[in-house]
């Protein structure tokens, strides 16, 4: 799931990524907003999801994957949309405009 929160006097976003826990041990987010290194994500136990969050430059659409794990690539049902990635999947996307 994305959270957005905009600013009117900034042109960034500030984007939240968030995903169940399920049966995961670890989760990273990984996409075009940091040269697709993978990030860790906070594991939340009160809630059971692991989150991270990050400013974005406004009015962009960045691709994005989850990676669980460390060895299983999932894209976020939620997303703003999805595009191909050239390996034979898709990515996320989260689009930065009001």
């Amino acid at each position: 799931m994305l959270k957005k929160r905009f600013f009117k006097t900034k042109d960034e976003v500030e984007v939240t990524f968030e995903v169940e826990q399920e049966h995961w041990e670890s989760a990273q987010v990984a996409g075009d907003f940091n040269n697709w290194q993978p990030e860790p994500m906070t594991l939340v136990k009160k809630s059971g999801q692991f989150k991270f969050k990050t400013r974005l430059p406004k009015e962009q659409k960045i691709e994005f994957r989850y990676l669980f794990n460390e060895d299983k690539w999932e894209n976020d049902p939620q997303a703003d949309g999805y595009v191909a990635n050239g390996f034979g999947s898709d990515n996320s996307l989260v689009l930065t405009s009001e």
